[in-house]
């Protein structure tokens, strides 16, 4: 029973091109300006750097066909909320849904939303303490536009994937141009990065969470047209495009700045700019930089507040919380709520390292919502599924054996966060326990 059955209800107006930019707008922030850096420090040459960008590439495809069945059959608000729900009940499914939707959206939120208002800043030479009223006033314009409906939040999230696209793509262009038609070098050894044999799982670890963020299409499925045949489409359209993406623009990373400029490197997109046109291409590269982290804050609140309004029509929030507008068919509560927790995280910027604690979290959630397509598949073994995942049960295995094997690694390496991002969870625990008895009561 979930609250498609509740009146009003959510209006299915997102289409294949509509969902495939939610897709590309949840993916790509700010991810991949940075953290090719850090993927150079721990490779030895271009050509271990491009493999573990394909090969997180592909691992992150297995997921993506994964969640293109469960969107299929549950093409609901809620995504892994709801199937975790579904499959192994209230508790675990509330224990997610806490940690997703009250810590990690509005905690990812407000980390972007200030990198957003940084990059803007510089872009238009506005002093540090502009910083995190800008965005403020951003997260107030993103929930703003979203209350009026989702094809007005479609809209604006289309237009800021389009521009953070362009944004890769002069990044390549500006990468070819340096090259001088010369990219033999593409591959050469780093001989100033000799790195260890373990050092490729090292490597893994960012590309998989610049990767993330696949799964708000999933969020949103109560408002996609057609899901059965939308969802598979957009979702692989989608994440086909950010791979390409990914791919070339650390190809033009390695031609423009080579792979021991890049690994020394503490913005090279910036820095890749500022070779060709100066500091006005850094100033350039800063407003595209901006344009790409507004529209990942303009998915995430939109996602996180249909799975909080799912949670609220389901009882395990204030009722308030599960409203739909009979007019607008939008969470209004939920928008608003998750919109002013964030502001509140923004305004008391600690909440990087909140992200960090519940990183984990996000993709134990991934593993789990993955998991449940075992369940999906022996439950409703006649049930019709318009899309099924290929080369079942191989895929949604290697991608829940990957994600462990990622958890397991992040937690030797980050002790502390992985801990912390597991109490975060497990602390909903006692939650829904005194809630279920306040509402009983």
């Amino acid at each position: 029973m979930t609250n498609e059955t509740s009146s009003p209800a959510y209006l299915r107006r997102l289409g294949v091109w509509d969902g495939a930019m939610i897709v590309v707008g949840g993916v790509i922030g700010a991810g991949i300006f940075r953290t090719p850096a850090t993927v150079a420090e721990r490779t030895a040459s271009g050509l271990p750097l491009l493999a573990v960008w394909v090969l997180g590439g592909l691992l992150t495809l297995t997921g993506v066909l994964c969640y293109a069945e469960l969107g299929s059959r549950r093409p609901h608000a809620g995504g892994i909320y709801l199937y975790i729900r579904e499959a192994f009940g209230s508790l675990p499914g509330f224990l997610f849904g806490w940690a997703m939707a009250l810590i990690n959206y509005p905690g990812s939120v407000a980390a972007v939303a200030t990198t957003f208002a940084d990059y803007f800043c510089k872009a238009l030479d506005l002093p540090l303490p502009w910083v995190k009223p800008v965005g403020v006033a951003a997260i107030v314009f993103i929930v703003g536009v979203n209350l009026t409906g989702i094809r007005a939040g479609a809209m604006m999230q289309n237009i800021f994937a389009v521009l953070k696209l362009a944004a890769i793509a002069m990044l390549v262009a500006v990468g070819l141009a340096l090259a001088h038609g010369h990219l033999g070098g593409v591959l050469a050894n780093d001989a100033t990065h000799p790195v260890s044999g373990g050092a490729f799982v090292g490597a893994l670890l960012p590309v998989l969470f610049t990767y993330g963020g696949f799964h708000y299409l999933n969020d949103l499925a109560g408002e996609v047209r057609d899901p059965q045949r939308t969802l598979p489409r957009a979702l692989l359209l989608g994440m086909l495009g950010v791979v390409l993406a990914y791919v070339l623009a650390n190809v033009a990373y390695l031609t423009g700045l080579g792979h021991a400029g890049l690994a020394s490197s503490s913005a090279p997109a910036a820095d890749l700019m500022r070779r060709l046109f100066g500091e006005t291409g850094a100033k350039v590269m800063a407003v595209g930089i901006a344009c790409s982290t507004f529209g990942y804050c303009s998915i995430a609140i939109a996602g996180g507040a249909r799975v909080m309004q799912t949670m609220g029509a389901d009882g395990m929030l204030f009722r308030a919380v599960g409203y739909i507008d009979p007019r607008t068919r939008t969470p209004q509560v939920a928008l608003v709520a998750l919109g002013a927790w964030t502001v509140v995280l923004v305004l008391w910027g600690n909440f990087g390292q909140l992200v960090d604690y519940t990183a984990v979290g996000e993709w134990l959630g991934h593993a789990v919502g993955i998991g449940t397509l075992f369940w999906y598949r022996w439950k409703f073994v006649d049930e019709p599924a318009p899309y099924r995942v290929p080369l079942f049960p191989l895929m949604p295995l290697v991608f829940v054996l990957t994600v462990t094997g990622v958890i397991v690694a992040t937690a030797i390496s980050s002790p502390r966060d992985a801990g912390m991002s597991l109490l975060i969870i497990a602390l909903g625990a006692p939650v829904y326990w005194l809630w279920q008895r306040w509402q009983r009561r």
